[in-house]
């Protein structure tokens, strides 16, 4: 079998799972995932042991410290998928809500109900846990998914995948196998044979670097649901509390710098960068932030910094619009609340950013004026998460403007149809 026609059996297999998957009851699709979480503490030594041979291969191919550490499945971790998939199974059933309802003149009765997308297909990197995250929001949502982890993770994203296949189908009798796959193959050429099939996929979600989502919206002809990358700011503005505004500065850099809400660019108001940058730089300095500088900061910066030894260079063009996902801080002084506003519509990912100010003109203004999927004000760029947002779980985040934006829960894992109720109406 050549490879697009694996990967179109994949697919039409998923599909048809997928109005299997529409005919079960939320108790139904509950009780699956109760069961899948107790399977994958019970078979946690042969999902150990499979991840180890996915450890061994990392290590022989490279895999730095960092992503071996993402790789590695523990037995905190498969607890943590446990207990993952017991929150999803609380969650309310986002399938069949009433999102509108209307009686026309005529008396027909119109309903838009939240209905299943379909098939999903989710491409991520290293994480295995993100194997059982995905699948369970999908099947709670209703839709089939198709998981594409890396060449690294295939031992333990297939292991994880046929132990909540094999208890949902001992909890319902109506469980479709089907509703949860793992490509099968590490072959590159998979993705764009498996986004080619637009009769069956309905949608994909990229997890990952910048690189890797853009390989996959260049290829795909499905729809690609994304976020490229975070260059995330905090904006202090001049009527800052300006410990508040530390706290959250360091709070967004320097909490976990690896992750796509954390802050790239700290902009400050020059009405107060004259009191506000020494302290705030030597707070960053002791975390051992490297500060990237426009001439004004760095002027007011490299004479407070007690450490010589500190990083502390000019900023170039480029690093404005760079996630540096590390112990990275671009800092620039601005004229205003607007030039902020302006600095982070022209270089930012419209991701997420936050102002911090006592000024209630100037936070409405920010928050109105931002063009970005969340947009704070005295908050951390650090809360777009799904957990953070009260969602219970989170499939991934949104930069896009048509569809989901900022933190995906189930909610956004449903599309929607409109019922039409009549009684012999006609259109004249």
């Amino acid at each position: 079998m050549s490879l697009t026609e694996q990967m179109t059996q994949l697919a039409k297999l998923a599909k048809a799972a997928s109005r299997e998957l529409a005919k079960l009851t939320t108790a139904e699709k509950n009780a699956c995932l109760f069961a899948m979480a107790t399977a994958l503490e019970q078979n946690a030594a042969a999902i150990k042991q499979a991840n180890a041979l996915d450890m061994e291969f990392g290590a022989s191919h490279g895999l730095s410290a960092a992503m071996l550490d993402r790789l590695q499945l523990d037995d905190k971790r498969i607890a943590g998928m446990a207990r993952g998939l017991r929150e999803v199974a609380v969650l309310p059933d986002p399938v069949g809500k009433i999102l509108d309802e209307r009686i026309r003149p005529n008396g027909l009765k119109l309903q838009k109900i939240s209905t299943p997308i379909g098939v999903v297909v989710i491409i991520y990197e290293s994480r295995p846990n993100v194997t059982a995250d995905a699948a369970s929001l999908c099947f709670k949502s209703g839709n089939a998914t198709i998981l594409r982890g890396g060449k690294e993770a295939l031992n333990s994203n297939q292991i994880i995948a046929r132990t909540m296949i094999d208890a949902g189908k001992i909890a319902h009798r109506g469980f479709p196998e089907h509703a949860i796959q793992v490509v099968p193959t590490p072959d590159r050429e998979a993705i764009p044979a498996l986004l080619s099939l637009t009769q069956y996929v309905d949608l994909c979600m990229p997890r990952g670097g910048e690189s890797l989502i853009r390989a996959v919206a260049d290829c795909s002809k499905v729809p690609v649901i994304k976020h490229y990358k975070g260059v995330c700011h905090v904006f202090v503005d001049a009527d800052a509390d300006l410990k508040m505004a530390e706290e959250i500065v360091m709070n967004a850099k320097v909490q976990r710098p690896g992750v796509c809400n954390a802050a790239e660019t700290l902009l400050v108001d020059k009405g107060i960068a004259e009191k506000f940058l020494p302290q705030m730089a030597q707070k960053l300095a002791d975390k051992k932030v490297e500060l990237r500088c426009d001439p004004v900061a760095l002027g007011l910066v490299q004479s407070a910094i007690r450490n010589p030894q500190s990083a502390i260079k000019p900023a170039a063009e480029q690093d404005y619009f760079t996630e540096y996902n590390d112990y990275i801080l671009n800092v620039r002084v601005v004229d205003g609340v607007q030039a902020a506003i302006d600095h982070i519509n022209f270089y930012g990912s419209a991701h997420s950013d936050s102002i911090v100010t006592k000024n209630e003109a100037h936070a409405k203004r920010f928050l109105a004026e931002v063009d970005s999927a969340a947009v704070y004000w005295n908050a951390s760029t650090r809360f777009t998460d799904g957990g953070e947002f009260g969602m219970g779980a989170e499939i991934g985040i949104s930069t896009d403007k048509i569809g989901a934006r900022g933190p995906m829960g189930l909610a956004e894992l449903t599309s929607y149809k409109w019922l039409g109720i009549g009684n012999g109406q006609v259109r004249n």
